[in-house]
């Protein structure tokens, strides 16, 4: 398993789990701490998990910038140009790289998760560059219909993430879905 992300403390984290779990044969975690809008570090990762793997069976594209509520009028341009750069670009670089790893594996899949906010007020510029997300997503799904990769676009049930918290501040999290729960029933879908 290989895990990309900006920070190294979320990334030890996830490794201390996964180790915890003592899964038999599942190996460890490669940590990455790098920014996938870095198109030469994902490129150099790429052809790392090639040379190391041959390919890769799952990726997982849980990557998004999100940028504070604000009405369309009030948008800031460095947030735009960053959900811009995390949400659109880094997408659009990624999927050419991953492709032809997970074309070399049997059943090689992609997951992105879709959160439709469209036309919900003060979640323009998210929903804008999110809805540009599972675009292009939804055309590589069905452009590899037949010849693959799979590729699976899915809405997760609301859970208590740090990214709810800061669209919903203050929300009683009691009825949210446990993560653990929906992680489970996403693994089934794969």
């Amino acid at each position: 398993m290989v895990a990309v992300a900006r920070t190294v403390g979320g990334l030890e984290e996830l490794d201390d789990r996964v180790k915890a779990l003592g899964l038999p044969g599942a190996g460890g975690v490669t940590l990455a701490p790098m920014d996938v809008t870095n198109e030469d570090a994902m490129r150099h990762l790429c052809r790392s998990i090639h040379d190391r793997w041959g390919r890769a069976d799952l990726w997982v594209h849980a990557a998004i910038h999100v940028p504070p509520l604000a009405p369309a009028g009030s948008v800031d341009g460095k947030d735009a140009a960053k959900s811009i750069a995390v949400n659109i670009a880094a997408t659009a670089a990624l999927i050419p790289l991953v492709e032809p790893l997970l074309l070399a594996a049997p059943g090689g899949t992609a997951m992105f998760f879709d959160d439709p906010r469209m036309g919900q007020k003060f979640f323009g510029l998210y929903a804008a560059t999110k809805a540009a997300q599972i675009a292009l997503a939804r055309a590589w799904a069905v452009e590899g219909e037949k010849i693959g990769p799979r590729v699976l676009i899915e809405t997760p049930a609301p859970m208590p993430t740090a990214t709810r918290a800061r669209f919903f501040p203050g929300e009683d999290r009691a009825g949210l879905t446990d993560p653990r729960a929906e992680a489970a029933r996403l693994i089934g879908l794969i």
